[in-house]
């Protein structure tokens, strides 16, 4: 790096490219090469070099096998590490001045970012499962609720932080460097929480709010069970470089890898996409729709799926001239699907303009929600709606006479008063088939302090009505004739979004509001898609196992205490990696807890365990963290143990109150 630091690299490297140098692809992120991600690199960059190309795993600045301490996320000192690493491996031998930046998640926000910077020999990228912006569409806040999965998130780094790097590689100062991560690298849980506004924390490295900074073509991908799929509907509409978007009805995984299915071939798309940028081959991709989405059929609702039944859809462009913003008026409990216009039915909902619904919510909606970023560790989808709708205000639509196909983003704009100055609206769009069932189609939130601005969030005047939009979250589906349409609005949505400080009565006047869908004609670009292929992938890496993986949701509640306890179980195994003899184990159990109608007793917890053993080495790493609340304020307790041959090395403990902003 241009201050000396070294990062750490495992390179894929092409017989053919000592004697004749070849475009280059990197992937970088702080999530350990050496062992984490091991599997996954030995899958992708192992085919990506076997097509000719040079391929590269960075750990980052401060994590795996680099130098240094990591102290939080998308940092500019991370950026300009990318920069110089791009640079790096142009220089090589083995490289022909040609850089290509793929990667999911983190890997896929740091391409943007780095793109933003505009390295001369990045040629293109390849951003999976990303954001481009930091605050709003992000696992921290939506809608300017603060979500779940930030506790869950920075219970992640806090693991991943704190572990050390593999003696094997860097020597015999890698205690040195494990006890600087373990004293420097922070709770990045406690800036999260003290940042509950956009401000310039955030915006720093958001590309939405430098979109022209982009100069290189960008293929964007996300997946409909994924958290960040609204950013593949945003970079086509503002990007202004060669770009393709691609959704399918993944979670948060390599759509060769894709659940739920059908995954496809995307490391052979991937092929294509670099052949053409890197190596000047003419192979059409560009001239195919620049974006492609999986429109999703009816199912009935389950917290997992193995396949999605559905359709690809493509268009030219985005916004699509196939799709039209349909605006239908609510009624008490209805939605009105094109009926009722007339002077009759406008006259009616004028005399009605002052009736209102009240809703207050109890604290169990939401404990079906899933979570709000599936990993494919399910069950962590959305059940059966009919479990969270008593505690909603419903409105549904006739019957359909003819299906209905939507793309895009749906929105529910209300007109509403509440009795507290602060609050929040959870909205919910579901498909309610024949027999009853309801399964989640897409969802919003909203702070209501936030209904003008998350920069400047203010409160509410006690029952005084405002006019609101609720945006949802960006969905391809089709409504079966015969099927209903249903929105859901509810006062509360655990532990998807953390509650308001306390209970909230709102009263909405249906006959103001409306839902408005993103209703798409079929066009001319369906019939010009080519067929995916086939998965395919490197051979996986040799293993072997110990004990299984665990992947669970328990739902606990205490009818004598009135407690209800969300337990997830994310245990992903003990196994030997065989070719370096490293045996790793890695647990992760969160629990997010209620107790009767107490909004101040809203908590959550999580701890986490992650060891690596070989001969002449073990290491234990053990995190707890909890948040919790008062009206005023969120408490933070954490406590990081580490151990080196089963003494304790190592101990620290966060203790932090964070006053609460609006939220």
């Amino acid at each position: 790096m241009r201050d000396g630091a070294q990062l750490a690299a495992r390179i894929w490297l092409p017989e053919k490219a000592e004697s004749r140098p070849l475009p280059a692809i990197v992937e970088y992120i702080p999530y350990r090469k050496r062992d984490i991600t091991r599997g996954r690199d030995a899958s992708n960059h192992a085919y990506l070099a076997g097509h000719g190309y040079v391929c590269l795993r960075v750990d980052m600045r401060g994590s795996g096998d680099s130098d240094g301490v990591i102290t939080d996320e998308y940092t500019q000192q991370e950026q300009e590490d990318g920069v110089d690493a791009i640079a790096w491996i142009a220089r090589q031998s083995w490289c022909d001045g040609n850089v290509g930046m793929m990667g999911i998640s983190w890997g896929g926000f740091n391409s943007l970012q780095v793109a933003a910077k505009q390295p001369p020999e990045l040629r293109a990228i390849i951003s999976l499962c990303s954001s481009d912006d930091l605050y709003a569409d992000n696992m921290h806040y939506m809608g300017g609720c603060l979500l779940g999965d930030n506790l869950s998130e920075a219970t992640v780094m806090f693991a991943f932080n704190t572990l050390p790097p593999d003696p094997q590689i860097v020597g015999d100062r890698w205690r040195d460097m494990w006890f600087d991560r373990m004293e420097g690298s922070g709770l990045w849980l406690e800036p999260w929480l003290e940042n509950q506004r956009r401000n310039a924390y955030w915006s720093t490295s958001s590309v939405c709010e430098y979109y022209a900074d982009v100069k290189c073509p960008v293929y964007a991908i996300g997946g409909w069970a994924d958290g960040f799929t609204n950013t593949v509907l945003r970079l086509m509409q503002h990007l202004e470089v060669p770009r393709k978007g691609l959704i399918g009805p993944w979670g948060h995984k390599y759509p060769h890898q894709g659940l739920p299915g059908p995954a496809i071939g995307f490391l052979q798309e991937a092929v294509r996409w670099w052949d053409y940028w890197l190596k000047g081959q003419d192979n059409g991709i560009m001239e195919e729709p620049m974006l492609r989405a999986w429109q999703q059929d009816s199912v009935p609702p389950d917290t997992s799926y193995e396949e999605r039944p559905g359709r690809w859809i493509g268009e030219s462009g985005w916004p699509s001239q196939n799709v039209e913003a349909k605006r239908y008026p609510l009624g008490p409990y209805t939605i009105a699907l094109g009926e009722g216009h007339g002077d009759a039915h406008r006259k009616q909902r004028e005399s009605q303009r002052d009736k209102s619904l009240a809703l207050q919510s109890p604290l169990s909606v939401g404990l079906f929600a899933g979570k709000w970023c599936s990993y494919a560790a399910t069950p962590d989808l959305p059940g059966d709606q009919r479990e969270e709708d008593g505690g909603a205000l419903v409105f549904s639509s006739r019957e359909l006479e003819e299906p209905l196909d939507i793309f895009g983003v749906a929105s529910l704009d209300l007109e509403l008063s509440a009795d507290k100055p602060q609050g929040m609206i959870a909205v919910r769009l579901s498909d309610v088939a024949p027999d009853g069932k309801a399964t989640r189609v897409t969802y919003g939130l909203l702070n209501l302090t936030h209904r003008d601005s998350d920069a400047h969030p203010e409160p509410l005047v006690p029952h005084q009505r405002y006019r609101i939009k609720v945006p949802l979250n960006g969905i391809a589906q089709r409504f079966p004739a015969g099927h209903q349409i249903r929105v859901s609005v509810s006062t509360s949505y655990w532990p998807l979004a953390w509650l308001p400080p306390e209970p909230v009565q709102v009263d909405i006047y249906p006959d103001t509001c409306s839902l408005t869908l993103p209703v798409r004609t079929p066009g001319d670009e369906d019939a010009r898609l080519p067929a995916f292929e086939a998965p395919e992938e490197a051979p996986a890496l040799a293993v072997t196992m110990i004990a299984p993986s665990e992947h669970n949701w328990l739902l606990h509640r205490d009818l004598a205490g009135k407690e209800s306890v969300l337990e997830v179980v994310n245990d992903q195994g003990h196994f030997v990696i065989d070719d370096t003899g490293t045996e790793v184990r890695r647990s992760t159990r969160e629990w997010y807890s209620t107790v009767n109608d107490d909004f101040t007793s809203a908590r959550g917890e999580t701890y986490t365990e992650r060891v690596f053993k070989r001969d002449d080495w073990n290491v234990e790493v053990y995190t707890r963290t909890v948040l919790s609340c008062t009206e005023e304020h969120f408490h933070v307790h954490a406590q990081l143990d580490a151990y080196e041959d089963d003494y304790r090395v190592f101990s620290k403990n966060w203790k932090n109150v964070i006053p609460r902003d609006h939220l």
